[in-house]
């Protein structure tokens, strides 16, 4: 009995490794690429408008539409939880970025932006979506920071 056991715990740990905890839309990326924003750091005090200088390292850039391997264009998160998380987490990572006030498109392959945000504490995220708008398979995110624009 107790070898029944260890071997579900092993089949179920395998099973744990072998999926990622997270992933996005069929298309693959990178395992390297990188996406970050250049200009702005954790905790930066900043005014309006705010200039948004997108990075991307381990793959390149394509407007929407263009199926090209390794290429996505940018999206830019604003006061939401993280990628993946809250009540459209999962949605977002399969079906595709939703474009609303929390979700800025640059489909066109901008690779930086003028932002207007009101005089209080932000959060930023870039994110890598591929010729559709879903996250690669394996998520190309930057981290969240917070940026507190003054007046």
């Amino acid at each position: 009995m107790n070898r029944l056991k260890t071997l579900g715990a092993v089949i179920c740990a395998a099973t744990c490794l072998a999926t990622p905890l997270w992933a996005g839309g069929e298309t693959t990326s990178n395992p390297e690429a990188r996406v970050y924003i250049v200009n702005l750091t954790d905790g930066a005090e900043v005014t309006s408008p705010v200039k948004v200088v997108f990075g991307l390292s381990g793959m390149g850039v394509a407007p929407a539409g263009t199926e090209k391997e390794n290429t996505g264009h940018h999206h830019l998160l604003i006061d939401r939880p993280p990628l993946g998380q809250g009540e459209d987490g999962a949605d977002e990572l399969s079906y595709g970025i939703p474009a609303d006030e929390h979700h800025m498109h640059f489909g066109g392959g901008q690779t930086e932006a003028t932002v207007e945000l009101s005089p209080v504490t932000h959060t930023l995220q870039l994110v890598m979506g591929d010729m559709g708008h879903v996250p690669h398979s394996t998520p190309i995110v930057s981290e969240v920071i917070t940026i507190t624009v003054t007046e």
